[in-house]
């Protein structure tokens, strides 16, 4: 189900807040979508190898030859491996591209009424609930 506009638009903030107040943690937080840096291709070759190991599997269990089955059962493992392997670079990895140093050398922090708010809604509840 599509996000609506208006939950775009806050989801677009969110993001944006959290870069701004900490963006040490918003990048080690980033994860690779499907579409980028090679995950879309991990994803098809290991889709594709997990079939060939089904089949030689399946051979392997037709032909009554456990080594056969055996030998598919693993490549068939393989190419699960293969296909939820991230790409090649994390993000810890990544140097900052701006040279932007850590929050604890860096400057004051700003304050965010929207966190502080969200983070007394937190503790209310927490509160509640004991």
């Amino acid at each position: 189900m599509p996000l609506s506009e208006h939950e775009q638009q806050l989801l677009a903030q969110l993001e944006k807040q959290l870069h701004e107040e900490d963006p040490r943690f918003a990048s080690s937080m980033h994860t690779e979508t499907v579409r980028g840096r090679g995950s879309m291709r991990n994803l098809v070759l290991g889709v594709v190898i997990a079939v060939v190991g089904l089949g030689v599997l399946l051979a392997g269990v037709a032909t009554q030859l456990i080594v056969v089955g055996v030998l598919g059962f693993v490549v068939m493992a393989g190419g699960t491996f293969v296909a939820t392997l991230r790409s090649g670079t994390t993000a810890q990895a990544r140097p900052a591209a701006d040279g932007a140093t850590t929050r604890a050398t860096s400057g004051p922090r700003k304050s965010s009424t929207f966190l502080q708010g969200l983070e007394e809604k937190w503790e209310r509840r927490n509160q509640g609930g004991q």
